[in-house]
């Protein structure tokens, strides 16, 4: 059992990255990114293929330079070619199908057995001889390493997004006419904000992964359905005060989605279902606050219906 929620704690956190990069392109510059799939396993198999050639770090940082590229592409197509950004989105995804399987040697899957990763060079870290203090996080190396990525990803988005581009990112996402006529480039902002997005995508993508010893392309189907359902169960804990707070509450939905993934296979749900659970998901998710908001106005109408019954049963008698 505890191997069970550990390996989903991990799971969790790895899928919470893309979740904080849909918390910016989504919440903060008001873009749904339908690219997230395919931006996911670009970094996959960026990462991948720069892992295998025995540069884990680099790959780290070659895949989050994919997803920057990928970005800029999905931006370019919405501000200066005047596409709609759900079609730029689909169409760069359907690209990347393509480019994927070109990075990956024309093959579908790539393998990582026996390759150094960050998750290794992480354990022989902790399993120095000697070293007792940090032995006792021997189990835990492959959660710490993932979690240290998430945190430097929280406090650079909370600075981020504080400063005079981040607050004109936010601003873009709230009113793109009142941006243009404060002399600020709209177009610059979604640019901006949109390659920073894909590039944390880019990592959750490498570290996936290397998580996994494995990238095929399948590994990001259905990863903005996820990023989507968990953004919005984070926010149904954390969904005001400052940026941090925010992002912490997007991990969170993040883990608890996975955690909801777990169940349903200890139920023996069939694997094909789990699309499905996703969905209903989403659906609970936007419905649970829509409902939590009518609540107030149904009970006062239950109220009132109930008064003016009061009154008719004091007339009949």
């Amino acid at each position: 059992m505890m191997l069970l929620i550990q390996t989903t704690l991990e799971l969790g956190l790895i899928s919470s990255l893309t979740v904080l990069a849909l918390f910016l392109s989504y919440s903060m510059l008001n873009v749904c990114d339908l690219s997230t799939d395919g931006c996911f396993t670009l970094g996959a198999a960026v990462g991948a293929m720069v892992a295998l050639s025995g540069h884990p770090i680099l790959a780290v940082f070659a895949a989050m330079f994919a997803g920057v590229i990928s970005g800029f592409v999905v931006s370019i197509l919405q501000t200066k070619m005047g596409i709609d950004s759900l079609l730029s989105g689909i169409v760069v995804n359907t690209g990347l199908y393509s480019v994927n399987i070109a990075i990956m040697g024309d093959s579908s899957q790539v393998n990582l057995n026996k390759v150094k990763t960050v998750f290794t060079m992480m354990r022989s870290l902790f399993d120095k001889e000697g070293n007792t203090a940090l032995g006792i996080w021997l189990d835990w190396y492959k959660t710490l390493t993932v979690l240290f990525f998430v945190i430097i990803v929280i406090l650079f988005l909370a600075f981020f997004l504080r400063t005079r581009l981040g607050l004109a990112i936010r601003a873009t996402g709230n009113n793109s006419a009142m941006v243009k006529a404060s002399s600020i480039n709209p177009a610059f902002t979604t640019i901006t904000g949109l390659c920073v997005a894909n590039a944390i995508t880019g990592l959750s993508g490498c570290l996936m992964a290397q998580y996994q010893k494995s990238a095929n392309i399948d590994i990001g189907g259905g990863m903005v359905t996820i990023a989507l359902a968990s953004l919005l169960i984070g926010g149904v804990f954390m969904s005001r005060g400052k940026i941090a707070k925010r992002a912490v509450g997007a991990v969170i939905g993040a883990v608890l989605f996975r955690l909801v993934y777990t169940i349903a296979l200890r139920f023996n749900m069939p694997a094909s279902m789990l699309k499905l659970v996703s969905s209903v998901i989403v659906v609970i998710a936007i419905f649970g606050p829509y409902m939590r908001s009518r609540y107030p106005m149904f009970m006062r109408k239950l109220e009132l219906k109930k008064g003016y019954a009061g009154e008719r049963r004091d007339e009949n008698a």
